[in-house]
């Protein structure tokens, strides 16, 4: 029987969700079809299980699938399989982009969604006919050039796709026993095009949907556990028909479950449906709302307003959903004065809890083409670009300031006066959130002291757009 290795690398920092570890679904969706076809598989998500070497050289293929952020561990475990005699082919967002960078260290790279690409690539493999007509493939030939095939369309039934085997996990004894919910997706894809965001070059900028049916058949698979379900949609709510329906078609099969998802303000325009996913069971929302800057939204492309962020807000909270707020600071409308105006903008609207996360020139955005062509990238390793890491110069704050701006906005949001009143009104998520919050910022700014100190030596360019931050009426120190 042959075998094939499946990888997920761990991130190589600390970062919001550390404790609370997912692992993408496309590694075990794609194990999931080739234990179908007969092969051996074995699937290690680094998050879950320590990579196994000795597994790893008894394969005959090893896929390795990466983030931008995971790209250097990536690329690692590649060098270290092909020293070993064995074929790899990577996948993921950051390669999709960046394929000639990974093709330094894999044999072959499939750029986009890969159910298509991998069925044929293994036809190839075992007929011996070659790689010329296997979709999304990249790979050096006789010559050492590189070659690029044509990308295939897109799945448009995700019906077809199976139902992830979450027993190829298999986490050890280091890792956790088990998730802290269960990863389902229902969709792909995003119409909007906002400036720091990388999805649409991967998944394209069309909707597309499982069907009720065929999700509802998933989520039954579930019923009755006390973990969470964890619709991993980029905007579940993206089309409000399909949304109603889905949630009507649970409240039906009276599923015993809770579940959180990730939306767009804009799903809060109907409260109706706001209150019939509460009714199916929606615990909590992750919203990014990103700035309470109306500037920077526009500038980011967001096509959402402060006030509208604002209803929404209003509507969660009528409906007794739990608000996670997403924020990015950073973008070249930004200072002191509008990172502190989207803290108390935060503070004000009473969340659950919240990430404030750095502008990040993620490979694959507008907004990373903009900034590398602008000489604005002070750091080039991948393993920083992970959201918590100042990574580029930005217009109106110092790149140490970037920095401290992330902290100094955890520190006011989490901070015990605000525990406090979360105390007074029996918000008991949030008070763990909090402590959970304070502890992560302090172990991380000890983890990355190097770092801290490099960004501390660094000046502007000449002629670079950053400078010196002149407003520190608030405490932004690291002590």
């Amino acid at each position: 029987m042959p075998k094939i290795v499946l990888i997920e690398p761990k991130a190589p920092n600390l970062h919001i969700f550390s404790q609370f570890p997912l692992p993408r679904l496309g590694t075990l969706i794609l194990g999931t079809m080739m234990k179908a076809r007969g092969w051996e598989v074995d699937v290690f998500v680094e998050d879950f299980r320590t990579i196994d070497f000795d597994a790893l050289a008894a394969a005959d293929l090893v896929g390795i699938s990466t983030i931008t952020s995971t790209a250097p561990r990536a690329y690692a475990i590649a060098d270290k399989a092909r020293a070993m005699g064995i074929t790899v082919l990577m996948g993921g967002p950051h390669v999709t982009y960046l394929t000639e960078e990974a093709l330094d260290h894999a044999d072959f790279v499939v750029r986009g969604e890969g159910e298509a690409a991998l069925p044929a690539f293994i036809d190839a493999r075992e007929s011996g006919a070659g790689y010329a007509d296997v979709p999304n493939l990249s790979f050096k030939d006789g010559s050492g050039a590189i070659v690029h095939n044509p990308m295939a369309p897109r799945v448009s039934d995700l019906d077809r796709i199976p139902f992830p085997d979450f027993s190829l996990l298999r986490p050890d004894a280091k890792g956790l026993k088990h998730m802290s919910s269960i990863p389902v997706l229902t969709s792909r894809g995003c119409p909007f095009d906002c400036s720091f965001c990388s999805v649409t070059g991967m998944f394209g900028r069309k909707y597309r949907f499982r069907s009720t049916a065929n999700i509802i058949e998933e989520l039954r698979l579930y019923d009755g556990r006390k973990t969470l379900i964890f619709f991993y949609d980029d905007n579940f709510a993206a089309d409000p028909e399909r949304t109603r329906d889905l949630c009507e078609a649970m409240i039906r099969e009276k599923l015993r479950l809770k579940w959180t998802t990730q939306v767009r303000a804009d799903v809060a325009r109907d409260p109706s449906l706001v209150g019939l996913m509460k009714e199916a069971g929606c615990h909590t929302v992750y919203i990014g709302f990103e700035s309470a800057n109306p500037d920077a939204l526009a500038d980011m492309k967001k096509k959402q307003t402060v006030e509208e962020i604002a209803r929404a807000v209003k509507v969660f909270r009528r409906h007794r959903i739990h608000i996670h707020g997403m924020f990015v600071l950073g973008f070249d409308q930004d200072d002191w004065r509008t990172v502190r105006k989207t803290v108390r903008w935060a503070k004000r609207a009473r969340l659950t809890s919240t990430q404030f996360l750095i502008l990040t020139p993620l490979p694959g955005s507008a907004f990373y083409d903009r900034v590398a062509a602008e000489d604005r990238i002070r750091f080039h390793d991948w393993a920083l670009y992970d959201a918590h890491h100042a990574v580029f110069q930005p217009a109106r704050l110092s790149l140490p300031d970037l920095q401290k701006a992330q902290s100094f906005a955890h520190r006011k949001f989490y901070s015990l006066r605000q525990e406090a009143r979360k105390i007074l009104a029996g918000q008991w998520i949030g008070v763990a959130i909090a402590h959970y919050a304070r502890r992560l910022d302090r172990t991380w700014k000890r983890r990355n002291r190097t770092f801290l100190r490099a960004l501390a030596l660094l000046k502007p360019k000449p002629g670079s757009r950053g400078r010196v931050s002149v407003d520190y009426r608030e405490d932004v120190s690291f002590e």
